[in-house]
């Protein structure tokens, strides 16, 4: 077995529609700025989710990334740490 490459799971992890859109419409509902790591863990959860249909499924290029699952949920986090924050600041800008 090849192992997965980096550049793929960031890819995967940072194009992920599902994380973009449920950390950022999570974060501008947060009304304290605790709740936003909340928020990046909802959209990680739901990324996975997503990822894990999609390689049963067997969707083109994403099949090698299933058996990161580890990696690409860390950095489905981190990054929806920054969509989340993201949309909590929108939703506090005066």
């Amino acid at each position: 077995m090849t192992p997965v490459e980096l550049k793929a799971v960031l890819l995967t992890a940072l194009l992920n529609p599902a994380v973009i859109v449920v950390a950022s419409w999570m974060g501008s509902k947060a009304d304290q700025w605790q709740k936003v790591p909340i928020a990046a863990f909802a959209g990680a959860v739901v990324g996975s989710a997503l990822i894990y249909i999609a390689v049963r499924l067997g969707v083109s290029g994403i099949t090698g990334v299933g058996r990161a699952a580890a990696g690409v949920f860390i950095a489905q986090f981190l990054f929806g740490l920054v969509w989340a924050h993201i949309g909590y600041w929108f939703r506090r800008r005066p």
